[in-house]
């Protein structure tokens, strides 16, 4: 029989491209020895991924349901056991899990059979005494610890310490500071909630441990400023050590200034020496012995500095996107629309653009440099800057702590992209 010509026609396309917001993916993070990459979505699931070989890596369970319905903000490897414990926050409370191995498993037992159910004690006619027989590599995640009630607004950071002992949290008005094994107790070390909130001119935005030394740690604010704290100076940091900041171009000076300068992510370098900050518009890195202004600016999107009236009316000009370093401090990785993230070479300043897409994501396949075209001689395969799409944007991403591997999220996509000859980039 032919189709009926009045049958509606299923549009694939759009079943392949339709995200429900709760698969969205909003944290991404390497462990310390790159083995695991654990991700959280807006549907307050964590999943976690071994590497499995050089090249792939497979889900070592489907689906932890981290903190119900609740939007994983942050997630954070603390090092603790064989293969350390995984931290997630949503909303105001943070939670720790337990990661372990096991590739063993108790068999023979008196009162189970082989699918865990219970024996009618009648037919147990002899005791046994149960084996351990080896079984396939499993990493299981346990839940051990509930951190609660030390937030009034929501979470949106927290950090580890070097002493893997404690860690930071911080919310909109305040940072507090927590044992690993004491759930019930925090210290408020960073509190800027005026007496008025009228009087209220800015929030933190995201805050840090210093890598080495547990007695330093940084955090940013919405007025795109950054506060070096030291706790060795008092308990309560409210007045920092350091304060960074760039004088602002009178030239540039727009309604959406603030807007466009609030930074959303701040990172130390591996070495402790530098910070690495990223606002709408711009990556900088300062060094921390330099407070004037930073000591390296890189243009992410500044074609889309004429477009801040338009973006600022679909919400665009919020997104929060994330900023990394390479292993060795000397690349620096972060997002951009359209799929697209942006690597810059310190040294040379150089910057490429690379899209993260289904065809990419193919074994073997090769990612391709991409431009936006915004004037002069026009290339082909140039995008052009009204064709940019702003709903596939590139916020999450993680570099492999000794590896050129790195992790972009895109949406509810996750994908893993390996240097196999430098300085091509290839998929993995």
């Amino acid at each position: 029989m032919g189709e009926d010509a009045e049958s509606p026609k299923i549009n694939h396309t759009f079943l392949r491209d339709y995200v429900t917001e709760a698969d969205v993916i909003s944290t991404v993070e390497f462990n310390q020895t790159g083995d695991l990459l654990a991700t959280g979505d807006k549907g307050g699931r964590v999943v976690i991924f071994q590497r499995e070989t050089e090249v792939s890596l497979q889900s070592v369970f489907s689906s932890l349901s981290a903190l119900g319905s609740r939007k994983v903000n942050q997630r954070r490897w603390a090092r603790q056991g064989t293969l350390g414990s995984t931290m997630s926050t949503a909303h105001k409370t943070i939670k720790l899990w337990k990661v372990s191995e096991r590739d063993k498993r108790p068999e023979g037992y008196n009162l189970k059979d082989e699918e865990g159910r219970l024996k009618d004690i009648s037919t147990i006619t002899s005791l046994q005494v149960p084996v351990l027989k080896p079984t396939d590599l499993m990493v299981e995640v346990r839940p051990r610890r509930v951190f609660a009630n030390g937030h009034t607004y929501h979470v949106n950071s927290i950090s580890v310490n070097s002493d893997g002992e404690t860690y930071l949290s911080a919310d909109d008005l305040r940072i507090n500071m927590w044992h690993l094994g004491i759930t019930d107790r925090s210290f408020n070390i960073v509190d800027i909630k005026p007496a008025n909130m009228e009087d209220l001119t800015e929030v933190i935005t995201a805050a840090e441990f210093h890598p080495h030394h547990c007695h330093l740690f940084v955090y940013s604010s919405s007025k795109g400023t950054l506060r070096l704290c030291d706790m060795r100076a008092s308990a309560l940091c409210d007045k920092h050590t350091k304060l960074f900041e760039e004088p602002e171009d009178p030239g540039n000076r727009s309604f959406f200034s603030e807007i466009i300068s609030s930074v959303s992510d701040v990172k130390f370098s591996h070495s402790g020496r530098y910070l690495l900050t990223r606002d709408y518009l711009t990556a900088k890195v300062w060094d921390i012995n330099m407070d004037k202004g930073p000591v390296e600016t890189f243009q992410v999107h500044e074609y889309l500095r004429s477009k801040l009236c338009s973006l600022y009316e679909n919400d665009c000009i919020f997104d929060k996107f994330e900023c990394v370093w390479n292993s060795s401090d000397s690349v620096i990785m972060t997002g951009a629309y359209n799929s697209f993230f942006r690597m810059f070479d310190r040294e040379t300043g150089r910057g490429v653009t690379l899209e993260a897409w289904r065809e990419s994501s193919k074994p073997r396949a090769v990612l391709r440099t991409r431009r936006v075209y915004t004037g002069g001689k026009r290339r082909r395969g140039d995008v052009g800057v009204d064709s940019l799409d702003f709903t596939k944007k590139i916020l999450h991403m993680a570099w492999h702590p000794s590896e050129n591997i790195i992790a972009i999220a895109a949406t509810n996509n996750l994908y893993i992209f390996q240097d196999r000859v430098n300085p091509e980039t290839q998929a993995q």
